[in-house]
């Protein structure tokens, strides 16, 4: 079975978490053969370690873990490798495997662009990329 972590930042706002449960409910939608879970850095629940437990108690046999942030600054480059470092002492059944920030790929720089073009556009009339 194949487990993904979509690890987050987590702020005290509640409602700041919305946008990042909706992709882990369109993934789920989307296969549900995999098991899809989202963890914080800090403020909110769950974090990285009770979200990797929840996924090698399911039989998860390979878990990505998929950062949800735009670049890769310090909790990326070095907090995030530690924790999943950490998983993997505690569950060495798991395959865990540490993806670039998600801001970083193409799809999202892509995405990203369309809609500060919309904004734009919408302002000018003019017609985007």
């Amino acid at each position: 079975m194949q487990g993904i972590i979509l690890f987050a930042h987590g702020a005290r706002l509640n409602q700041w978490a919305e946008p990042f449960e909706r992709v882990a409910q369109r993934m789920r939608v989307a296969n549900p053969a995999i098991e899809v879970e989202l963890a914080f850095l800090e403020f909110m629940s769950p974090d990285l370690a009770q979200c990797g437990l929840t996924l090698a108690q399911r039989g998860c046999k390979r878990v990505d873990i998929l950062p949800l942030f735009l670049g890769a600054g310090g909790h990326v480059r070095k907090d995030l490798p530690q924790r999943v470092a950490d998983l993997a002492a505690l569950h060495p059944e798991v395959d865990w495997c540490l993806r670039p920030a998600a801001g970083e790929h193409e799809l999202v720089v892509e995405a990203l662009a369309q809609v500060a073009l919309q904004y734009v556009d919408a302002a000018t009339g003019a017609a985007g990329l």
